[in-house]
């Protein structure tokens, strides 16, 4: 008797989750007045026969919601099929659940899962910080870590349970939260509250753009260029199909706001770069009916490249650029402010792959050349930049109260750098002559540096040499 009791209990909750009647779920709720928040979801989704109101043509949106009924609700939601499904084998679930069919698909796609006890607890309310995590899993939405996420929430600890599973539905606009510094993810979760959440994340969800690897006939996403990746105009995930995975086969482009943007990517083995194992794409973002498409543009361009100059807020009044072989390009190249943060260097466009050579004209007079290597990478968007700074000369001081004694020059090192003494100190000098590095060895120093390592570094016909001290360990001292 108590087991039919209980099966009679379960198809009665459901039908306080479902539609009870056309004209239950269409008309309007007497307790769901349209300036509630949470009425455009529940009308949308009583409209689609996914929720339902009471017979007496209420909605009770401050209720509590059971983890049956949500399980009810998800399935309607992204259309599982509950046709076939294997045993989740909650002791608290039979086969004659009214329930059992919409928990068991669930389960099976490890959307939810049970008590530690082995029980489910369909008619137990299920909690805010529950209902963020079904709906990341149920609707795949993407894998933020959640130390990249911005928390807003005082009560959203990281590895405190739903941590990373809340900060997901925030960073896709799907909460507010209860208000602007908490979630509540122990509070029960009420009906209009799982309505609006549930809505919301239907309409973040169509607007993400999903790539997996098998579409390119590959195993895997190996990499991505990282400027294009984290831009205004979207941003990506990397992941595997199921959580934690190592090998990552899906890639989801969420839309931020109207736009055109750039995305390189490629199998982890690239072998024959004629096989094209990587794609380029522009990613033209564009609201349409108040949502932001996302269309995919396919491209071998190579667009304008920054190369990025260090002067460290010194202001810049000109830069004219040639090729490394004197041909003036340009006495007057358009540069502007760059960097991360403060923006304290400048940056010019280049458009073609070569050597360069940019001069920055300062105040009074004072000019520093730089050498600019522009490489060209099919796989990119951009060309691969490398800026040098013109610095053939070097000196070092070691200070007067060290006892250095000689010093050793190693052979060959004569081809890459000239190396002087002053008399009766511990100043080196170094003229540059082409690319290398080196050691000068101080064999009967008796303080702490045991030499000195030279590096020239080479663009063309620039150089740019550094030196730096070679000091003994603790343990040798």
């Amino acid at each position: 008797m108590r087991k039919k009791f209980l099966t009679v209990l379960g198809v009665l909750l459901l039908a306080c989750s479902l539609p009870l009647s056309g004209v239950a779920s269409t008309k309007l709720f007497s307790d769901v007045p349209s300036t509630k928040h949470f009425a455009e979801a529940v009308y949308e989704l009583a409209e689609r026969k996914i929720i339902g109101g009471y017979p007496d043509g209420t909605f009770k949106p401050g209720n509590s919601i059971t983890r049956g009924q949500a399980a009810a609700i998800i399935t309607m939601l992204i259309k599982l099929d509950t046709t076939h499904v294997k045993n989740p084998g909650f002791k608290d679930v039979s086969t004659a659940n009214g329930y059992y069919k919409a928990i068991a698909a669930l389960a099976e796609k490890g959307i939810i899962g049970g008590y530690g006890d082995g029980r489910f607890g369909p008619n137990d309310p299920i909690k805010r910080g529950q209902m963020a995590s079904i709906l990341v899993k149920a609707f795949d939405l993407p894998d933020y870590p959640f130390l990249a996420s911005k928390n807003p929430f005082k009560d959203v600890k990281w590895m405190s349970g739903h941590d990373k599973n809340i900060l997901i539905i925030y960073r896709l606009g799907i909460t507010t939260g209860t208000s602007t510094d908490t979630f509540s993810p122990n509070a029960f979760i009420t009906r209009g509250q799982a309505a609006k959440l549930m809505r919301a994340t239907e309409e973040a969800k169509s607007q993400i753009i999903t790539l997996h690897a098998n579409k390119f006939n590959w195993d895997d996403f190996g990499w991505t260029t990282g400027d294009d990746t984290d831009s205004e105009v979207f941003n990506i995930t990397f992941e595997g199909q199921k959580p934690n995975e190592f090998v990552l086969n899906t890639i989801k482009i969420i839309p931020l706001k109207e736009g055109t943007g750039t995305l390189s990517f490629g199998k982890t083995n690239m072998g024959d770069p004629d096989k094209r194992n990587y794609r380029k794409y522009y990613v033209h973002v564009k609201e349409v009916n108040g949502k932001l498409k996302v269309t995919l543009e396919e491209s071998d361009d190579i667009l304008p490249t920054q190369a990025e100059f260090l002067v460290d807020n010194q202001p810049v009044e000109t830069i004219s650029l040639s090729t490394m072989d004197g041909k003036m390009l340009s006495d007057s190249v358009d540069f502007k402010k760059c960097g991360y943060g403060a923006k304290v260097n400048v940056c010019i466009d280049i458009d073609q792959a070569g050597q360069y050579i940019a001069v920055l004209h300062f105040a009074k007079g004072k000019k520093v050349r730089y050498a600019v290597n522009a490489e060209l990478i099919n796989t990119n968007f951009h060309y691969s930049i490398w800026t040098l700074k013109e610095n053939p000369t070097a000196m070092l001081d070691l200070g007067e109260d060290e006892t250095i004694g000689r010093y050793i020059v190693p052979n060959n090192a004569e081809k890459i750098g000239t190396v002087t003494r002053d008399p009766d100190t511990n100043r080196f000098h170094v003229v540059a002559k082409k690319k290398g590095m080196f050691e000068i060895a101080f064999p009967d120093s008796k303080g702490l540096y045991t030499g000195i390592h030279i590096n020239v570094q080479q663009i063309g016909s620039v150089l740019h040499v550094e030196m730096g001290s070679s000091m003994k360990y603790p343990s040798d001292m």
